[in-house]
């Protein structure tokens, strides 16, 4: 209900935006999306690409909601924060891929204004909301292995479930002033946007008159919020590995660090390369970076998430196996 009133609100906000950039000659009422452009056999290739990418992400990411879900042994925190992990991977690709699949094929590449604000709002705040679920998930890794006798009584299902919802209402609450401040700059007749989405950096570049204001506005609220996030994980981490170094038997230790490991994975794929792209000023970045590290962050590391979570954990494994070994008997049923 949060999230749809929250949709609602910025819709109708933006038409409302739309409607009176109308009525003033020059604005802009739909921006272009350049994306790759090349002769046609390079987009049939990155459409190929892409498709296989999109699929296979949603595979991964799907097998892995399927498995916590009928997996009675899976009902733990530590996997209800990974299958929520895993459905906001789901949403994360499908706020941009399908659009960008689209555009490899349309001659205009067009996308209205509402439109492009409302994927520069869910995109960024998947985004952090993703940031707020890799905190939580090492919060939950640092009171299971450094505090493991009182970790039923802290972390119990009741709490996990407050905290995801907390990373959700937190994720789609934090992006509001942001889109609202770009959205008020004065595009005039400036609507290409050399970007396969839209992006505040090329987003502010368009702007009729300088907005450095903006610029380190947002350049500032991304620091805090990367930094924030990202400290948090990582002291949660250090302090587990603090434990596990004195572990005296090498199995025990192989074990949690096996367990820690996918999350150390995921964590500095995701922030290293957000970091590159929104702790400096946007306008610094060329558009080919630009293009390629989102790409990395937004296409790529969610197909990496399930790969790396599956094969890095043994009860996971042995879950997916089930699934599909039932999938698989019911087929020839």
């Amino acid at each position: 209900m949060f999230l749809k009133n929250r949709f609602i609100f910025i819709s109708d906000f933006l038409k409302m935006k739309n409607s009176e950039r109308s009525n003033h000659s020059g604005s802009v009422s739909e921006f272009v999306l350049l994306g790759f452009p090349g002769p046609w056999e390079t987009q049939i290739f990155l459409f190929s690409f892409f498709s296989g990418t999109y699929i296979l992400t949603l595979i991964g990411n799907l097998s892995i909601i399927c498995a916590v879900n009928l997996d009675q042994k899976l009902h733990t925190p530590m996997y209800i924060f990974l299958a929520n992990f895993s459905f906001l991977e789901i949403c994360y690709v499908t706020s941009t891929v399908p659009n960008m699949l689209a555009n490899f094929f349309s001659e205009n590449k067009i996308i209205s204004f509402t439109g492009c604000f409302l994927q520069f709002y869910f995109f960024f705040s998947m985004g952090t909301t993703e940031t707020c679920f890799l905190s939580a998930m090492a919060y939950d890794r640092y009171l299971a292995i450094c505090q493991p006798l009182h970790y039923p009584t802290v972390m119990t299902l009741l709490k996990c479930k407050k905290m995801v919802a907390c990373c959700w209402v937190c994720g789609f609450s934090s992006y509001l002033l942001p889109v609202y401040l770009i959205s008020q700059l004065p595009f005039c007749d400036h609507n290409t946007i050399d970007h396969f989405i839209c992006d505040p950096g090329p987003l502010i570049g368009l702007s009729c008159v300088p907005a450095p204001a903006t610029e380190i506005i947002f350049s500032v609220f991304n620091s805090v919020l990367i930094f924030s996030t990202f400290l948090f994980t990582t002291s949660s981490y250090t302090l587990v590995i603090r434990i596990v170094l004195k572990i005296p038997s090498a199995e025990g230790r192989r074990k949690a660090f096996s367990t820690c490991g996918s999350h150390l994975a995921v964590v500095s794929l995701f922030y290293g390369s957000i970091m590159v792209m929104y702790v400096s000023p946007t306008s610094g970045n060329p558009a080919g970076i630009q293009k390629i590290v989102t790409l990395f962050y937004s296409v790529l590391t969610p197909l990496f998430n399930p790969l790396i979570y599956s094969l890095r954990n043994k009860e996971m494994k042995a879950s997916l196996k089930k699934v599909f070994g039932s999938m698989k008997f019911g087929q020839h049923v």
